[in-house]
């Protein structure tokens, strides 16, 4: 009896000795799903065996630990590289339980914590590794893991972020890593659709609103081509799958996609408390369902992806090559107008939100889904795309202008059959002064007929006869918020100048800077982005 017992201890110490080595043998090729499924056979069956040693052979038990709580942490390193964080938090948890100082479990755990931006959980693990490193031959760079922790929680903490050398050094090296943020903001009913984002406080032009991570993103690269209906049906197919994905291995990614709307019954949606966003928050906040529910999940990323493509959001400018489509959770709360106050940059994964004019606290944040530098029939049809019909303060002034006033369809017909745009623009202001139209509501209409506004040939010709060139700037500004096309006019306006370039303009320029890409960069960053550098003020 003893023999056979004693056979069968070594048969099964023989097919453990097999399956770690080939599971090592995996990892190190890194087939990370393969060595996933010969760790769980390892792992099962030195259970087992620790099972039957607890009655039969209790010396063999701290052996037997030693290689289970290994097991479990080179397969938490495998899930994570599979990005099934939620699995190898577990198997590093099982990991601690048998040695709560296990010096490569700690890390593991660490790097899934910083994945997860869980930052101070994360340093938690990087400290008590220090406490026993290893030997000089780890390859672990376990002081680096504890300063970029220690960054990225200042940072999520104050949005203490700073693009500036990276724009600087023109974009050559990787940007610095964000941190996930949440400023003064909150989630509301909105009066424009369903839920949306609310400032708290007063927030001023080119403040950091907040940072956030992408569930998941696709993109392309297709230099100089529209992409066709095919690429964007490939692209669409690549991101859903990434989205199901990501809900199928995490209940937090689940819980969160679950909090926004799927087109329907919009107005009895729950108002979601903000600290659920935050990425340290506690789990048993967020539903919990075993199996994602992909048909309300496809219905969500409908109304809720953001196309990278948008005026609103070229990364810095330089991203013209490129057509991305990504779920931005707590970005996708924030409502469309046609007199947004944000905008956002994206850099890598994260999107970064920006107040794009001066926001009073208890303001709705909102973006522009399209281009609102166009008369209002434009920009009715580009709503209409987006399933929704806008009826900001701009569009109901231009509709109750439009149904009072025939002379502003006359100028919008005009302009596009290609009118002189000095002769549109003169209509339009004499317009405004018959029509006893109030200085806010100047802006609308100017913004609205940029496109004549915007025409260096104008100002060249009609200068005089129209309201300065400041004068129109501001205006449209105030209304609309600081765009790309707006700054390049002062920019131009600045290079050209004559005798030097007077304090006050070089000022102007920084804060429409500031307005486009915020306050992430400081101002020898916005001079570079401007091409400003060998311009200098005259005093």
């Amino acid at each position: 009896m003893r023999e056979t017992q004693q056979e069968e201890l070594e048969m099964a110490e023989e097919l453990m000795q097999q399956l770690r080595s080939k599971a090592t043998e995996l990892l190190l090729r890194e087939e990370w799903q393969e060595s996933v499924q010969v760790y769980s056979q390892f792992i099962n069956l030195c259970q087992d065996h620790i099972s039957k040693a607890t009655a039969t052979n209790p010396d063999h038990l701290p052996k037997l630990h030693k290689s289970l709580c290994l097991a479990l942490s080179n397969r938490a390193e495998a899930r994570s590289r599979l990005r099934g964080f939620a699995e190898a938090l577990k198997d590093c948890d099982q990991a601690l339980k048998i040695e709560t100082t296990h010096f490569k479990t700690l890390v593991c755990k660490g790097k899934i914590l910083l994945n997860l931006n869980r930052y101070s959980m994360a340093l938690d693990c990087f400290k008590t590794a220090q406490l026993d490193p290893q030997p000089n031959g780890s390859s672990v760079d376990l002081h680096g893991y504890l300063q970029k922790c220690k960054k990225l929680e200042l940072m999520s903490k104050t949005g203490a972020l700073d693009l500036s050398e990276w724009v600087v050094n023109g974009f050559r090296a990787k940007p610095p890593e964000p941190a996930e943020y949440i400023g003064a903001v909150q989630i509301r009913k909105s009066g424009i659709r369903g839920r949306g984002l609310f400032a708290t406080n007063n927030i001023e032009a080119g403040t950091l609103v907040l940072i956030t991570k992408a569930v998941a993103t696709e993109r392309g690269i297709l230099p100089g081509l529209d992409l066709d209906e095919n690429a964007q049906l490939v692209m669409w197919k690549n991101f859903t799958e990434k989205v199901l994905d990501s809900a199928a291995k995490c209940s937090r990614t689940r819980g969160l996609i679950s909090t926004l709307s799927s087109g329907e019954d919009e107005d009895e949606l729950e108002v979601p408390e903000i600290n659920l966003f935050k990425p340290e928050s506690e789990q048993n906040g967020y539903p919990n369902e075993k199996k994602p529910d992909a048909t309300r999940i496809l219905s969500i990323l409908d109304v809720n992806s953001i196309v990278e493509d948008s005026i609103s959001s070229k990364v810095l400018g330089k991203n013209s090559d490129y057509y991305g489509v990504g779920l931005w959770v707590l970005a996708s709360f924030i409502n469309h107008s046609c007199i947004p106050n944000a905008r956002r940059l994206h850099v890598g994964d994260y999107v970064i939100v920006h107040a794009s004019r001066d926001v009073k606290a208890g303001e709705e944040l909102t973006f522009a889904y399209f281009d609102v530098l166009n008369p209002l029939e434009k920009r009715s049809e580009m709503s209409q795309t987006w399933g929704f019909r806008c009826s900001c303060r701009r569009c109901k002034f231009e509709v109750e202008l439009c149904s009072r006033q025939e002379g502003i369809k006359e100028i919008e017909m005009g302009v596009e059959r290609g009118m002189d745009s000095g002769a549109a623009v003169y209509r339009l202001e004499e317009g405004m002064r018959r029509w006893k139209v109030r200085e806010k509501e100047k802006g609308y209409l100017r913004a609205s007929f940029w496109a004549a506004y915007g025409s260096d040939k104008l100002m060249r010709s009609w200068g005089r006869r129209f309201p300065t060139m400041e004068t129109v700037i501001d205006s449209i500004v105030e209304a609309v918020g600081s765009d790309e096309r707006v700054l390049k006019m002062v920019v131009e306006k600045l290079k050209k100048g004559n005798g030097g370039i007077a304090v006050v303009e070089i000022e102007r320029a920084f804060k429409l800077g500031r307005g486009v890409y915020g306050k992430v960069m400081k101002k020898q960053a916005i001079k570079t982005l401007l091409g400003l550098g060998i311009l200098e003020p005259s005093y």
